[in-house]
């Protein structure tokens, strides 16, 4: 089942995505992809540091 957002809620939890994937590595890059003006992807490039 597609859940359907308005753009607030939808600009929430996207908001709370990158939040969480910023707080959830300690080395490494949060990549956000843009389509067409919008949001489609957050990528987590997680580092294991010895």
């Amino acid at each position: 089942m597609i859940k359907e957002y308005n753009n607030k809620d939808f600009d929430k939890t996207v908001l709370k995505e990158i939040i969480k994937a910023v707080r959830d590595i300690s080395y490494g890059e949060v990549v956000i992809t843009k389509h067409n003006s919008k949001i489609v992807q957050i990528e987590k490039r997680n580092k294991i540091r010895f």
